[in-house]
């Protein structure tokens, strides 16, 4: 992989003052590395889409969370990375859609693949941001070891319009920042193929919204899980850009993503799909 196909910025030093929320437990000093993988073999999406060799919206964003609380955020699109040093990151966020493996461009190699998913399940940390569940689809009668690892798949989707999170699980750091419910205008993913363990931290709402595939009973849209040692987290949210400068319910659940991922907070993350969404994998009311 070439110096140039690897744009990062570095944090600054870690310090337990900056962090969000007081979790931070890491040792003053040392730096938390997260790589930011924004690679598309499917649709391209508005907030990994780079311009004239610049950091796409989301890059941007998720580096200047990182400088400002402790982190040193490595962004690629290149999926050669998968064959290099993956230890060195504290984990591994994506925003990414279709076979990877089949990209036109600088593909993630199919032991690159291997080599991510034994790293997860090996003790690695993982967010996915949106079409992280549009990634390694499958028929419907199957699934790929990448959707076991990230906890379900992308069905589809409807017009944007508002609709209501409800926080099923208040006790997940940052998800305590984000009141009972709330209510965001964005593109909202109808998913499937859930995992059995997944401890569901937002909750998708489907009352009043406007579209077939939200014609069904209540279903997961952010989760933690273990895979492995590993620790999961994915949320449905990210398509729009303002999405992203949502300070008041997206940085905060990132931010908590980032420390639960890193290890710089624990939660309990029980399952508990089958007690707040019991009919999750119901496609229809």
């Amino acid at each position: 992989m070439k110096r140039r196909d690897l744009l990062k910025l570095s944090a600054g030093l870690v310090c337990v003052s900056s962090f969000p929320f007081g979790w931070l437990r890491a040792a003053e000093g040392k730096k938390i590395k997260v790589l930011y993988y924004t690679q598309s073999a499917g649709f391209r999406h508005g907030p990994v889409t780079r311009k004239d060799g610049q950091l796409a919206f989301s890059e941007k964003v998720l580096t200047e969370l990182g400088q400002q609380h402790g982190y040193e955020v490595v962004c690629t699109q290149d999926g050669g990375v998968f064959d290099g040093d993956l230890d060195q990151y504290a984990a591994i966020a994506l925003y990414t859609s279709g076979n990877l493996t089949q990209a036109k461009e600088n593909p993630m190699s199919p032991k690159g693949k291997q080599r991510f998913l034994d790293w997860v399940a090996a003790g690695g940390g993982v967010i996915g941001f949106h079409s992280a569940t549009d990634t390694f689809r499958t028929p419907k009668d199957k699934i790929d070891p990448y959707i076991e690892m990230i906890g379900g798949e992308f069905i589809s989707h409807g017009a944007q319009q508002k609709a209501k999170m409800r926080v099923a699980c208040p006790k997940f750091p940052g998800a305590d920042k984000l009141g009972k419910e709330f209510e965001l205008l964005e593109e909202w993913y109808a998913l499937y193929k859930f995992a059995k363990d997944l401890h569901v931290i937002l909750v998708q709402e489907t009352e009043g919204m406007k579209g077939q595939m939200y014609e069904r009973p209540p279903y997961p849209a952010t989760w933690a899980r273990m895979h492995g040692k590993g620790r999961v987290f994915y949320t449905s949210l990210g398509h729009r850009e303002d999405i992203w400068t949502n300070k008041e319910y997206f940085h905060p659940l990132v931010l908590g993503a980032l420390a639960w991922t890193t290890k710089q907070a624990d939660a309990d993350v029980t399952p508990n799909i089958d007690q707040v969404t019991p009919k999750a994998n119901q496609l229809t009311r």
